[in-house]
């Protein structure tokens, strides 16, 4: 018999998936998760201009504050959980486990070291879960609520409805944090 078979035998004989149909499954659930994280990106961001635009960076704070959970509970279907983190978090509830503050680090490392922020991710299947980031570089929009020099009425609204916020002092092109995501797998 050879190799291959013997290793094909062995593996379901152990009720282990082959390499290859593990990866191809990693594959495409990092598509999947791809997919979600631009419906997240491309949601919040359409909702955070249309605030401002319509009565300003206050309202657009407001809107992230009720917004974006919704957002996310929205995309979180299908096994999926959807969800954003970073090292400087706004909201206590997005505050990042073990693995996505080395994830965060990691990423923080690539920025610096001049890779693309657009393609800053990463996966790991770990407990029975998939799981996978993206970077969320800070753009100069963002700026706007996270950067260094903000507007005494947005430092208000701020500090009215995230009295912990630690988000701010954002350069363009720093990491702003991370989209992340979660499925349970099936076995």
């Amino acid at each position: 018999m050879g190799m291959l078979k013997r290793s094909v035998l062995l593996t379901a004989m152990l009720g282990l998936a082959p390499v290859w149909v593990v990866a191809a499954d990693n594959a495409q659930l990092t598509q999947e998760a791809r997919q979600q994280t631009k419906a997240f990106a491309q949601a919040l961001q359409k909702t955070l201009k249309q605030g401002i635009q319509a009565s300003g960076p206050e309202a657009a704070i407001q809107l992230c504050n009720t917004e974006a959970p919704a957002i996310a509970a929205g995309l979180s279907q299908n096994g999926w959980q959807v969800a954003r983190t970073s090292t400087k978090i706004r909201n206590p509830d997005n505050v990042a486990d073990d693995w996505e503050l080395q994830t965060l680090e990691d990423f923080s490392r690539r920025l610096q070291a001049g890779e693309d922020p657009a393609g800053i991710e990463a996966t790991t299947v770990a407990d029975g879960e998939f799981r996978y980031m993206k970077a969320i570089p800070t753009a100069p929009l963002c700026l706007t609520c996270h950067g260094s020099q903000l507007a005494p009425a947005v430092t208000a609204r701020l500090d009215e409805l995230y009295p912990a916020d630690q988000a701010r002092g954002f350069n363009a092109g720093d990491l702003r944090g991370a989209f992340t995501l979660r499925k349970t797998l099936e076995e």
